[in-house]
Order: structure tokens, then C-alpha cells, then sequence
């Protein structure tokens, strides 16, 4: 067969094999490779998600099996030690065998089993190569700017062009992650034409034409109504009539631009319905900054009166890092509302709804605990992806889209995320002095006096000024009087005492009803043996009565054989 590309053959079975962290990619790579059987007949890409593998360990054996005759290899997105500990041996033992293999964006360790042409990251680097790797920089994740990298990602491969030799391989490996970043549908259709073109064995799929990767914008807006889905300009956003307050909404750029965005959507549409104007903007390079920066402060303050991430992960570092003060310089400076909001990414609906304890300890830690160090509060589920079973955890009862890997809203959910996102925007337009203020004191060791004793309560630290000061200072005018927090400890404490006593009756009580159940159960046991010892004595006694009874049959029946 001949096509328009000038590339001939036919079906050969060959198979290229991506490794990564969700399987938000997915649907570009299946559309792509759809695309692609009329250049590469017998060609298969196939997607596995790293995040799968803790639910559902046959996922992980799938994914060692395609390694294992894998010809092309995509690893990215793997940081999370059990993630690349699982895979490692597999792609150690396939490296040799398969014609390219590409680590990017990952662990160390993954980053340097890439082996494409001439570029071999386990061989020692000397002379031209060892320049190069070093102007690659460290494969090891960092809090520098994404923007910046991704100015000399963009700017490496034009520089490399020009070296010749092995640093054309380097170059390939830039590329290979500029595509990736840049993950719409044609950049990784031109991925997968690229590195097919320049690594596939088969002669007549080489040196095919490959666009180079389109360029987006690594800090933008999103919207389902904008031309496009995407601007930089924050005025073409469309605002609701009369809007009760502004949010701000911080997506992951991946998933934009993979066209993954049915979740985002739900939510924007459900906000918006509720009467707040939305800014949902994203940021490359893993962290959320700029877009906070360019789009939620601007030269005339502050522009959101609450800000919530549905990225599920860490302001500065995503799932690669964490940097906690860098993001809590940033939401001081910010000063609104911060509520966390994640799509379930190691876990499906369905996982999660019948799951004894909820998400499971990866979710826990990277979703929920770091963005909570960040200062994100009422961390909530938002979305996620449906498992063949669906979901049966809410009354919407979920169903799986036919062969679907996409991102779904969990419409319970979002509904009390709006409501949460709109209280805590409302809370925030009020004055300090028109607020209720409740304080729950922690008193430990129980009846000893020491409710609300601690350091920031009595302001008895000159470093550590009272919560009293500092809710003062901020016009919060009803704790002006010194007595005030004195005679809140004096009630909780007579409180902790009228408590301590109703609690020591109902322990007596208790301790009382369990003698009582005990000496019931005895006198109870005492009656059976001796009702089990009568019965046996009676028994006996019939048994007795009977065989007395049967002497003169037997006396008869001795007679007359004797006859």
C-alpha cells in the first residue's frame, strides 16, 4: 500500500509503549495512533498509568508485559519511589532490546536509562556530550520558575541543530519533552511520527516528515466558551450578570491541553450558576505562581475573593515536590479563602466509593496532606475517573463511558464545593467587625487547669503575641477587653469540670450495668447445670424403671429356648 506521506508496507505489529503517572494522556495518544495506522500499518500505542497500579495490581502486570515487547519506550511523570521501583527491573531488561527508549520529567533513575541513537545517559559522558548534559541540567525536580525552563527547553533544540553527531540525539531528547509538555493532540501525533521517523528498524517508516512541537502558552486562561478554550486575556472571559463574588480556579495545563477538561467544566458551569464569576487559569512547569500572580493579583490588588485548586496537588512543586513556604509566602501575600479540591488519580469511582478507608495512603499524602501544608483548607474530591463497575456512592449513580480513560465530575461533589467556595467568598466580603468568631481550645491534661493556657492563647510568650492581640489588630473589636479571654478559660474550665463528673457517673453507671449483666449471667449458667443435672438423673432413673420392666419378657424368652 502507498499514501500520501510517501511511506509503504504493511502491517508489521509495532509497538510503542508509554509509561506516565495518570492516563490523562490517554485520549490524545489513542486519537493519535488512530490517525497514524495509515502512515504505520500494524503500529499500537498503549498507556499506562502509574497511578493505577496501587488498586489494581493486574494494571501493573500489563505494563511489564507490553515493556517486554515494547520496540519504542515513553517514560515520564514518574517521581514516587513504589511507582519506579515497580518498573525499573522491566525496563533494565528491555533497554537493550527495544530500539529507542526516553525518560523525561522523571526520576533520576528513569532519565537515565534513556538510550535513543547515539545518546546513551548510562554511558560515561566525556568531551562535546558531557557540555551538553551538563546544559541539559539536573534530571532531579527544582522550585526554578517553569516559565524559565520552559524558555530554554524551547531554546536548547535550535541551538543543538547546528552541533553535529551524537548531539542530534540530544537534541531528539529535548524535543521528545518539549511534545510532551505541550500535550494536545498534534503535538503528540508529531511525538509519535518523530520518534518512529528517526529510531523505528523498519526502513520504510524512517526519515517521514514530523511537524515540530506547537507552541502554547505555558500560563494561560480556560474557559468551554472561549474560541479555542484558551486565551491569555483575561477581558475575553465571560462574567455572569451581577456576579455575588470572584474565584479563582487553578487547573493543571496538561489536562487542558489534552482536551481532558469535562470535570473542569462541571465545575465552571456549576459556579457560575451560583452567581460567581470564575478565572480558571493555568501554569506550566508545575507550579501555580504565575498564574496566581498574572491573573488573581493585579496592579489594583487582589481580583478573587477565594481561590480554589482543582489541581489536586501542591502549589509549587506538583506532584514532583513540595515547596510549603514558597507557597505560603505566596497565599499570605494573597490573603483569601484556599480550598483544595483533587480528582481521584490512583483510584476510580467505584474503588473509592466501596474503599473501608477512603482514598488510599498515596492519595492521602499527595492530595490532601501537602496541599494542606500549603494552607489549603476543606480538601475535597471533585471528579474522577469511572472503573467498568461505575459508581454507586451517591444517588447520581454513575455510569462508565464505553472504553473512556477521560476525567469525569462527580456532580455531588462539586455541588458542595460550590456551596463551600461561596460561603467562604461571602465570609471574606464582610467586615471583620460583622463576623461571628468561634475559637475551639485544645485542654490537655484533662482537669488540670490547663484549658487555653498555651502560649498563643495567653500571649505569655513576648515572641508569640495572644491570639487575642492579633484578632485585635485585625478590628475583630469584641476581644478588646482583656478580661474577655479570662472569663472564656473560667467557664470552659467550670464546663470541663461539670463534664469531668457527669463523665465519671456514667463510667460508674456503666461499670455498674456490667456487674449486674455479669451476676445475671452466672445465676443464669448455675441454673443450666443444675437443670442439665436433674435432666441426667431423670434420665437415668427411666432408663432404670425400663429395663426393670423388660425382666419377665426376658425371663420368658429364657424359657422357652431352654424348650
Amino acid at each position: 500500500m502507498r499514501n500520501e506521506t510517501g511511506i509503504s508496507g504493511l502491517p508489521v505489529g509495532y509497538r510503542v509503549v508509554v509509561i506516565t503517572l495518570d492516563a490523562h494522556s490517554a485520549g490524545p495518544c489513542d486519537r493519535a495512533a488512530a490517525r497514524l495506522l495509515a502512515d504505520f500499518p500494524g503500529l499500537s500505542v498503549d498507556v499506562h498509568a502509574a497511578a493505577e497500579w496501587g488498586e489494581n495490581p493486574q494494571a501493573l502486570v500489563e505494563a511489564k508485559a507490553a515493556i517486554a515487547t515494547a520496540d519504542i519506550i515513553l517514560v515520564n511523570l514518574l517521581f514516587l519511589e513504589e511507582h519506579v521501583q515497580a518498573i525499573l527491573p522491566s525496563l533494565e531488561a528491555r533497554r537493550a532490546g527495544c530500539d529507542a527508549m526516553a525518560g523525561v520529567i522523571s526520576d533520576a533513575a528513569i532519565v537515565k536509562l534513556t538510550r535513543m541513537g547515539a545518546l546513551d545517559m548510562l554511558a560515561p559522558a566525556s568531551g562535546t556530550m558531557a557540555l551538553l548534559k551538563r546544559l541539559r541540567g539536573s534530571s532531579k525536580p527544582s522550585s526554578q520558575n517553569g516559565e524559565s525552563k520552559m524558555r530554554m527547553l524551547r531554546r536548547l533544540p535550535k541551538i543543538l541543530k547546528y552541533i553535529p553527531g551524537k548531539a542530534q540525539d540530544l537534541r531528539a531528547w529535548f524535543l521528545v519533552m518539549q511534545y510532551w509538555l505541550g500535550g494536545s493532540d498534534t503535538n503528540i501525533e508529531s511525538m509519535l511520527r518523530f520518534l518512529i521517523s528517526r529510531y523505528c528498524r523498519i526502513e520504510a517508516w524512517q526519515n517521514c516528515a514530523a511537524a515540530p512541537p506547537e507552541d502554547y502558552p505555558e500560563v494561560g486562561l480556560y474557559h468551554p466558551d472561549l474560541p479555542g478554550k484558551m486565551t491569555t486575556d483575561i477581558t475575553a472571559l465571560p462574567v455572569p450578570q451581577k456576579p455575588v463574588a470572584t474565584v479563582g480556579l487553578l487547573l493543571m495545563r496538561s489536562y487542558v491541553l489534552s482536551d481532558d477538561t469535562a470535570h473542569y467544566d462541571a465545575v465552571i458551569r456549576n459556579f457560575e450558576s451560583n452567581g460567581l464569576k470564575v478565572i480558571p487559569a493555568f501554569a506550566g512547569g508545575l507550579d501555580a505562581r504565575p498564574a496566581i500572580e498574572g491573573y488573581f493579583q493585579g496592579t489594583a490588588g487582589v481580583q478573587i475573593d477565594a481561590m480554589v485548586s482543582l489541581t489536586g496537588f501542591s502549589l509549587v512543586g506538583g506532584p514532583a515536590y513540595n515547596n510549603s513556604q514558597a507557597a505560603i509566602a505566596l497565599l499570605e501575600n494573597l490573603d483569601v479563602p484556599y480550598i483544595a479540591a483533587h480528582p481521584l488519580e490512583f483510584q476510580t469511582f467505584g474503588q473509592w466509593a466501596n474503599a473501608e478507608q477512603g482514598l488510599g495512603p498515596i492519595e492521602t499524602t499527595m492530595l490532601i496532606a501537602l496541599p494542606e501544608l500549603d494552607g489549603a483548607t476543606c480538601p475535597t474530591v471533585f471528579a474522577g475517573r469511572n472503573g467498568p463497575e461505575g459508581c454507586q456512592g451517591c444517588l447520581h449513580k454513575c455510569q462508565a463511558a464505553a472504553q473512556s480513560r477521560a476525567m469525569a465530575p462527580c456532580h455531588e461533589r462539586i455541588d458542595s464545593l460550590a456551596e463551600k467556595t461561596l460561603r467562604a467568598a461571602r465570609l471574606r466580603q464582610k467586615r471583620n467587625p460583622d463576623k461571628n468568631v468561634a475559637i475551639v481550645l485544645f485542654g490537655f491534661p484533662p482537669n488540670a487547669g490547663a484549658t487555653g493556657t498555651a502560649a498563643e492563647m495567653t500571649g505569655a510568650d513576648a515572641q508569640s503575641p495572644s491570639i487575642r492581640n492579633k484578632l485585635s489588630k485585625l478590628t475583630y473589636g469584641f476581644l478588646k477587653d482583656p478580661k474577655y479571654l479570662s472569663q472564656i478559660r473560667a467557664n470552659l474550665q467550670q464546663h470541663t469540670k461539670s463534664a469531668a463528673a457527669a463523665e465519671l457517673s456514667r463510667q460508674q453507671s456503666c461499670r455498674e450495668e456490667i456487674a449486674a449483666l455479669a451476676a445475671d449471667e452466672k445465676s443464669e449458667r448455675d441454673q443450666s447445670s443444675k437443670d442439665r443435672r436433674d435432666a441426667k438423673v431423670n434420665l437415668a432413673s427411666a432408663l432404670e424403671s425400663r429395663i426393670k420392666g423388660l425382666g419377665p419378657y426376658i425371663q420368658r424368652l429364657v424359657g422357652l429356648q431352654t424348650k
